[in-house]
């Protein structure tokens, strides 16, 4: 059952999925309407999961599921996968590699490998202040105060 994003509790669950590329426009509008599909008929073992999506910077897609009506089994969790799986092979893009960074560099959103991260770390192309995306959060609440945030205040800080 889709519920509009701010409506959901602070400590419901998220899942970010950050692509390797941008999106077009149009991508990310045909992307939409099968999220709001997919997100419609999401359940966990037979019952409706109260969930939403949001999608942000033409790059990332969050799934979010309030755990206090039904939490999100391990079935309606790998549902949630193949459904990304499905845009990754739809769109040719890579969602699910999670040893790539996205981080600010002014207006301009970068996303490197994590070994290329740290040599920009090293070379001081990037600073502790550099705005990062932390999609290590777990719920709303943390996706608000901690998803950009200076590389100092996120599990970026080891490189510095």
């Amino acid at each position: 059952m889709y519920i509009p994003f701010e409506d959901l509790p602070g400590e419901s669950k998220i899942w970010i999925y950050q692509s390797n590329r941008k999106f077009s426009e149009e991508e990310f509008s045909e992307i939409e309407i099968d999220l709001k599909a997919f997100v419609e008929g999401w359940a966990a073992h037979g019952t409706s999961l109260e969930a939403s999506y949001e999608l942000k910077y033409n790059r990332f897609i969050i799934l979010a599921v309030n755990q206090d009506v039904q939490a999100a089994t391990g079935c309606s969790i790998d549902s949630s996968v193949e459904f990304i799986q499905s845009l990754e092979k739809k769109y040719n893009v890579d969602l699910l590699d999670k040893m790539n960074v996205t981080f600010k560099l002014g207006e301009h959103i970068a996303h490197k490998p994590l070994i290329d991260f740290k040599k920009m770390v090293k070379d001081k192309s990037v600073s502790e202040n550099t705005i990062v995306f932390n999609n290590l959060v777990n719920n709303i609440e943390e996706y608000n105060e901690s998803w950009e945030v200076p590389a100092a205040d996120s599990w970026h800080s080891r490189f510095f």
